[in-house]
């Protein structure tokens, strides 16, 4: 896409640093809120990790995140972002779990059961469809409960301020009105591991490891983690706010790969008057009389400005781009600390052919496939990680985006994209050792479940954490910028100090997936960020 290149270089009110979603969703709202802003992205196009690119000749693929579905229906409308160019190649996708008595179909994830395709496949249980139906309902409960607490502003903990106090109860508020029965189950496994939420509730090993593979989407946890209920509740809560009904999915796949829905948020910016400049790295942040008052880029290039808002990762903000000379000793040991490395790969595959999964109708194939059979299964994969190694039988989410949108391969090929775990960043034989051994259990892994699927692979791309780390410049290669905990989590994140989208330094925020509401491509953390600064914080 073009982009705006000022003639000059004269200050601006605020620099965005990084063109990813949230720097641009933060560039668009400062920029609507009457700011001159300049977004400076290191790549050659925008999107961050959220970008479309060829990985093989006549192949391409979403790069890092495949789907969208957290981003809030009324962020995607003020933003106007299907005028400025976003389309749709599916809505409302359905998820199907392969398992050992066959392919368990939902309307979501998790959703509606398809009855009649799931009977077929002998994944159900009359007892197991009825907890679910439960099961379901009071976790969209608490999902539409805890969606608004997304979007807010956290409030900071030991202040006597009236806004934050305000805000403490707020959060209060929403859990209260649950009513006694369902805040008192909300506390009761709001700190549980989701393994023992689902064994308590189900019996189907298909069905447990589908639930229990989404709250340990992209994190460093297995399903007996303390916290794991937490991660499934934010992911409910972000599909809620993002649209999804009972027995509808809030999957989406944007037409053109994510990249497309990065254009479009960048359209949105540039028409509110933002300006944004591509294979422009920022080299350090520029600090004056203790404030933050610029950037200065790879090239030496000097520009000015009143705030620098970043969407960089906590650790490359502060430690790399501010440095730890302008910060307080304990703050920068809280940062060095932040538990953000990276635990999944993304695989991607060029197929000369129609790829056939044993089971699966075609309708399935153009949603999302998981590959977790069971909890056990998905316990025992995560069990190699924590010693520096990885499953023979890694699970996995995958999608074949071609069969919605057949721009992205040549025809009559496809494109398979697919979140592999688990995948140290600190791979005990190393990364350079370990690729292809891991590569092979994928691929052995894909082959099981698709019989022929080896032979007809043109090309084959492996992004490891080291990989993501280096290619999209994120510390510990998590695209999350940090695991989402208790610790780690609402106003405690990324850090104490570090609340509100602003920083120990003044004139210096952040907006990335490191704060508040955390990772997923949502566009919140950018949007809150920009409120901060324009309502003076």
């Amino acid at each position: 896409m073009s982009v705006t290149r000022p003639a000059s270089q004269p200050s601006y009110d605020c620099i965005v640093i990084g063109a990813g979603h949230n720097g641009l969703v933060c560039a668009a709202m400062l920029a609507r809120g009457g700011r001159s802003v300049l977004v400076l992205e290191a790549g050659a196009e925008v999107g961050g990790a959220a970008l479309t690119r060829e990985f093989a000749p006549g192949f391409r693929v979403s790069a890092g995140a495949h789907l969208l579905h957290l981003m809030p229906e009324e962020l995607r409308r003020s933003l106007a972002l299907e005028s400025h160019g976003l389309k749709w190649a599916a809505q409302a996708m359905r998820t199907t779990a392969l398992g050992t008595g066959g392919p368990l179909v939902f309307d979501s994830a998790p959703g509606e059961a398809v009855p009649g395709e799931t009977a077929a496949a002998g994944g159900w249980n009359a007892a197991d469809r009825d907890a679910y139906s439960l099961y379901q309902a009071r976790m969209r409960r608490f999902a539409a409960a805890l969606a608004p607490i997304l979007s807010r502003v956290p409030p900071r903990l030991g202040t006597t301020a009236w806004a934050d106090r305000l805000a403490l109860l707020r959060l209060g508020w929403q859990i209260r009105k649950l009513g006694r029965r369902d805040m008192r189950e909300l506390l009761r496994i709001g700190g549980m591991n989701v393994y023992d939420l689902l064994e308590e509730n189900f019996s189907s090993a298909t069905l447990k490891g589908a639930l229990g593979f989404d709250a340990v989407l992209g994190a460093n946890f297995g399903p007996r983690s303390p916290g794991t209920v937490l991660t499934l509740l934010y992911r409910l809560a972000g599909e809620f706010a993002a649209g999804a009904t009972p027995g509808t999915s809030a999957l989406r796949q944007p037409q053109g790969g994510m990249g497309a829905l990065c254009n479009a948020l960048a359209k949105a910016a540039s028409a509110a008057g933002a300006a944004i400049r591509t294979a422009a790295p920022v080299a350090s942040i520029r600090v004056e009389a203790d404030r933050a008052c610029g950037v200065v880029l790879e090239s030496g290039e000097s520009i000015g400005a009143r705030a620098v808002i970043s969407s960089a990762d906590p650790k490359t903000t502060f430690l790399k781009l501010l440095g730890a000379r302008h910060l307080d000793a304990g703050f920068v040991r809280r940062v060095k600390h932040i538990r953000s490395l990276g635990c999944a790969a993304k695989l991607h595959l060029a197929l000369r052919a129609f790829p056939k999964f044993s089971g699966v109708t075609a309708a399935s194939l153009r949603g999302r496939l998981l590959i977790a059979p069971s909890l056990q299964h998905l316990e025992h994969a995560y069990n190699h990680a924590k010693y520096g190694e990885f499953s023979a039988s890694p699970v996995m989410e995958i999608t074949i985006p071609s069969m919605n949108d057949p721009a992205l391969a040549p025809p009559r090929q496809h494109v398979l994209s697919a979140i592999v775990q688990y995948a140290p960043y600190a791979l005990k034989e190393g990364w350079q050792n370990g690729r292809q051994r891991f590569l092979d259990a994928a691929l052995d892994t894909l082959e099981r479940a698709a019989p022929g699927l080896r032979a007809g692979i043109a090309a084959a791309e492996l992004l490891s954490p080291v990989d993501i780390e280096r290619e999209f410049r994120i510390e510990g290669g998590h695209w999350h910028h940090g695991d989402l905990a208790f610790d780690q989590f609402l106003m405690v994140r990324p850090v104490p100090g570090a609340a509100q989208y602003r920083t120990p330094l003044d004139g210096l925020f952040l907006c990335g997936a490191g704060v508040h509401p955390g990772g997923g491509v949502m566009g919140i953390a950018g949007r809150n960020a920009a409120q901060q600064i324009l309502s003076g914080g």
